[in-house]
């Protein structure tokens, strides 16, 4: 017999004695019992200290601000200055439209301002001059009264004739006449100036306004970026006629995202707002990780707000679960590292370990959620060109 066959036979009859062997079994037995209880311990342990404290959903996906831009004046497109997927910055010009019909408004109501200021300028002399007129009516009558005065003793006396104080009377009656019409005459022009400077006079005033909208309609014919982004889904084009409200393009910024996480109806029991959060972006796989924390729930169901929302009380009915979204906002020094972009799926898990806060917000916001400058700029220039054409115009420079 070969040492192969011995061998064989050797392990055959141990295992023969190992299966007679009673003993044995049970303690293999109790081993097996042993690693499943201990598995299972450890599952439980598992489920209480973490699976229970978390909710998780692979129904999240990327959610940002969609800018549209738009015309706000009617006008032909002549220049396109940024296209799809291209960075753009706050007050970059993204279109330009011609300029032509802005431009000759602009000229008109800034020779009606000029002329605006000029005729306030014309109204505050004339009434200066109308006061003089006054002043030398008043200087009239006092003589014409002196000189009755001095003639109504001699008359008395038979030293002077009727008809010449006749006449005297009469003269101080027209030197009355002519200081009330000249009085008339200054109300009349000091209406028109009095109580306010010439710069706020209401004709200047209406003027400087009429300007200001004129050159903010010129200014509209360069289309201007509100916020950083990316541009997205361009459809204009050159030598189309766009008008006021119509969409040429849409600005993503890709900062401040969130997340829209649409867990179960059942699984909301515990999620708060505050509650940390964990995501995972497929187009970076689980070596990515993203934290942020919930911001706030939503008010309905997805269904609630579809475009034909269901109709549970017809005909058969049948129970669907529902999701509400719950948004996350994400930490921004993280899509820094790992840019991020709206829509992408991701797996959302949030910490439910405090589930003290609120389910709902318990105040408005106090600060704007998006907010941009570029116009307020366009307004002040707008304002400081009014100031020249108005300083000028008084005679002196401007600032």
């Amino acid at each position: 017999m070969s040492a192969t066959e011995n061998n064989q036979a050797k392990d055959d009859n141990d295992s023969g004695m190992a299966a007679k062997d009673p003993a044995k079994r049970r303690r293999a037995l109790l081993i097996v019992t042993l690693f499943f209880v201990v598995l299972g311990i450890a599952w439980l342990l598992l489920w209480l200290f973490v699976f229970s404290k978390r909710e998780k959903t692979d129904n999240a996906y990327v959610g940002g601000n969609q800018v549209t831009i738009s015309a706000q004046v009617p006008g032909t497109v002549v220049a396109i200055l940024a296209d799809d997927t291209q960075l753009v910055e706050a007050g970059q010009v993204l279109v330009r439209l011609d300029s032509t019909d802005g431009d000759v408004r602009l000229r008109q109501a800034s020779s009606a301002l000029a002329q605006a200021v000029r005729q306030v300028r014309q109204q505050t002399d004339s009434a200066t001059g109308a006061d003089a007129q006054v002043a030398a009516r008043r200087v009239d009558l006092k003589k014409a009264q002196a000189d009755l005065n001095r003639r109504l003793p001699l008359i008395a006396a038979q030293a002077e004739s009727p008809e010449i104080v006749q006449h005297l009377r009469d003269g101080v009656e027209q030197a009355q006449a002519a200081l009330d019409a000249a009085v008339a005459q200054a109300n009349a022009a000091r209406a028109a100036v009095e109580g306010t400077e010439i710069e706020q006079n209401p004709a200047v005033q209406q003027a400087r306004a009429n300007y200001r909208a004129a050159w903010v309609a010129a200014q509209r014919n360069a289309i201007y970026a509100p916020v950083r982004g990316y541009v997205a889904q361009r459809s204009v084009q050159l030598g189309n006629s766009v008008q006021p409200g119509q969409q040429l393009m849409t600005v993503v910024p890709l900062h401040d995202l969130w997340i829209d996480a649409n867990f179960k109806e059942n699984q909301l029991r515990k999620i708060r707002i505050g509650q940390p959060a964990e995501v995972v972006a497929d187009v970076y796989g689980s070596g990515v990780k993203y934290h942020g924390k919930v911001v706030g729930l939503g008010a309905g169901t997805g269904s609630v707000f579809s475009l034909l929302p269901a109709q549970n009380a017809t005909g058969n009915w049948i129970k669907v679960v529902q999701r509400v979204p719950v948004r996350i906002a994400i930490d921004n020094k993280d899509l820094d590292q790992h840019p991020l972009r709206i829509g992408l799926s991701t797996e959302t898990t949030v910490d439910i370990t405090d589930a003290e806060g609120p389910v709902l917000a318990t105040a408005p916001a106090s600060q704007p959620v998006a907010e941009t400058n570029v116009y307020e700029q366009m307004a002040s220039k707008a304002d400081a060109e009014a100031d020249r054409i108005v300083a000028d115009n008084l005679g002196r420079k401007s600032n």
